[in-house]
């Protein structure tokens, strides 16, 4: 039998927060928008350090940094990982389309562009939106995007958690 051993935090060679967020990151952002819950904020701040994703945004009634369940779920990662909270939505997108970004939704619609069809490096970077645990990305942002995305799945459930979602999107985006 093998024998497998944890790495510690120095063999792991990670770098301080401040470090962290001056590091040259990959040009995918997740905006936030209308998830109630702060765990999954957090978890996707995690998920966004993990990746060294370019930037999470959070709009409408997101909690931000620093809440109790956010800070409980992102282990730090609101401290390595740049954020930012967003009222214009439509402009916020507007500035990302100029700069080449396409802007899609992580969403099941008759016209979704299945994950592993979608190509990403067509585009200087892409932002992702990721909408309520419930209701999903609301009609109006929808009609904001470029593209609709959608997580192949099979199983009984329609859909994944939304930071399960962010964690397959940012792992599909980065390699």
């Amino acid at each position: 039998m093998a024998d497998f051993k944890q790495k510690s935090v120095q063999e792991h060679g990670r770098l301080a927060p401040e470090d962290a967020l001056i590091q040259k990151r990959k040009p995918v952002v997740f905006i936030l928008e209308n998830i109630r819950s702060g765990n999954n904020v957090g978890s996707v701040l995690r998920t966004a350090d993990g990746f060294v994703l370019e930037a999470v945004i959070m709009t409408g009634y997101t909690p931000c940094p620093p809440h109790r369940e956010i800070l409980k779920t992102s282990l730090g990662a609101e401290a390595s990982v740049p954020w930012r909270q967003e009222a214009d939505l439509a402009s916020c997108l507007s500035s990302f389309r100029q700069n080449n970004y396409r802007i899609a939704a992580l969403e099941q619609t008759s016209n979704s562009t299945m994950l592993d069809d979608y190509e990403a490096t067509k585009y200087a970077g892409t932002v992702v939106i990721l909408g309520n645990e419930v209701r999903g990305v609301s009609a109006e942002t929808l009609a904001l995007v470029d593209e609709v995305i959608e997580i192949p799945q099979g199983g009984a459930k329609q859909s994944f958690n939304v930071s399960v979602a962010a964690g397959v999107v940012a792992w599909s985006l980065t390699h």
